[in-house]
């Protein structure tokens, strides 16, 4: 698939009345998990197409350019409501919380094994094992608090279980911060992994930051401020590796052919009908975003598209319900390969090879100097100390065997 070959409609013909906004909501409890993971992939890409415009027009000087944007922008806000109108009244913050962490978790493993640049698929595999420990911590606060038990939320298709331990993810912020890709030499499917990866980790850290404190009890909310704090670190890591020496058109027609892959990608994989029709009416509108910045690329830069995305036909397409079984053991392996690594400045290296004078060390100390005062830990040993042992849904053993002591949990590895 080319989105530059289909034949693409006016943006005025995007714009769509209330009615035609506001979706008939999923059930909760019929709709298979990847089809939630997929709107809210879906709901991050068109915020950060919606944030990216803004930004855009605050540093533009020509008005008539801006006024460009506008028209851009509003169909794409209009996508981003359209695609929040299905989650159902009756799906609480938390149990939306579930799926946001498989969403993290089962993307990153998509990524990285579509991704032949090894910087970009150490940085996915790194903050991988961080997501899956967070999916953890939220599934035992669900399931002490409501009862419910994550893998019915997650179908079965993600394992919970621990990952590197929550306590051990706060560095700092000077080694959050990545190489970014070279434009010139990076693949189409690199391109498009660290843009995806970064909108759907900022939607993340967007939800948790300003729903966190909207939740019902203290030790909850505090969960949500600290794993807040991590996101936004997945964010500055993530975000570092997009290039940085593309102009901003360049980087307008990016944004919307990150779209088209992605909407393509949904509509083909969806298994719900009316889930299915919104990415392809999404589709039909991207395309019309695309077409537009086409135009403007080739207006104000005398461009044309092929320099930034090369012939424009789309790498292989993200597909979540196939590669469910797959997913499960590459976070093992992953897992058992990395657990106790941490970042240094622009790399990784395993904990106990930093410097005894590290910044990590005195930053994880400053912030985590009493365990018995980090949210995360708390939850799970609230849990303990509810029902003996922690909440976990494991196919087989935990790789890790510092980790598979459901009794006690481990604050140590990692940090």
């Amino acid at each position: 698939m080319n989105p530059f070959k289909e034949k693409a409609q006016k943006i005025d013909k995007c714009y769509e009345n209330w009615k035609k906004l506001y979706q008939k909501p999923y059930d909760k409890y019929a709709i298979d998990p990847y089809s939630k993971v997929r709107i809210i992939l879906a709901t991050g890409a068109e915020y950060e197409a919606v944030w990216f415009g803004h930004q855009f027009s605050r540093q533009c000087g020509n008005n008539d350019l801006r006024r460009e944007l506008a028209a851009i922008r509003r169909s794409e806000q209009q996508q981003q409501k359209k695609l929040t109108s299905l989650k159902p009244k009756d799906e609480n913050l938390l149990e939306v919380t579930i799926s946001y962490e498989q969403l993290a978790v089962d993307l990153t493993v998509n990524l990285a094994l579509l991704e032949s640049d090894k910087y970009v698929k150490a940085a996915l595999d790194f903050a991988l094992l961080e997501d899956f420990d967070h999916l953890y911590r939220f599934s035992d606060l669900l399931e002490m608090e409501q009862g419910e038990k994550g893998e019915m939320l997650v179908g079965g298709y993600t394992e919970i279980m621990p990952g590197r331990p929550t306590i051990a993810e706060h560095r700092y912020p000077y080694d959050d911060i990545r190489r970014h890709i070279n434009a010139h030499k990076a693949t189409l499917a690199t391109k498009l992994n660290t843009m995806i990866i970064t909108a759907a980790e900022q939607q993340t850290m967007n939800y948790y930051m300003n729903l966190g404190g909207f939740y019902t009890s203290d030790l909850g909310r505090k969960l949500y401020t600290e794993i807040a704090m991590i996101e936004e670190q997945h964010v500055s890591q993530y975000g570092s590796l997009i290039d940085t020496e593309c102009t901003r058109l360049e980087s307008l027609l990016m944004h919307e052919y990150t779209e088209c892959y992605l909407y393509y990608s949904l509509m083909n994989d969806e298994t719900d009908q009316n889930v299915r029709s919104v990415f392809e009416q999404c589709f039909v509108q991207e395309l019309s975003h695309l077409n537009k910045a086409r135009q403007l690329l080739n207006q104000y830069e005398n461009k044309d598209y092929e320099q930034v995305v090369g012939e424009g036909e789309f790498p292989e397409l993200l597909a979540f319900d196939k590669y469910a079984e797959r997913n499960k053991q590459y976070v093992r392996d992953i897992l058992a390969k990395t657990i106790k690594n941490t970042a240094i400045l622009e790399d990784y290296t395993k904990v106990s090879e930093l410097p005894e004078d590290y910044e990590f060390f005195k930053y994880n100390d400053q912030v985590n100097k009493i365990p018995t005062n980090v949210a995360s830990h708390n939850v799970i040993s609230s849990y303990i100390g509810e029902f003996g042992e922690d909440y976990r849904f494991e196919t087989a053993p935990h790789p890790i065997k510092e980790l598979r002591n459901r009794k006690e949990d481990n604050t140590e590895i990692g940090r």
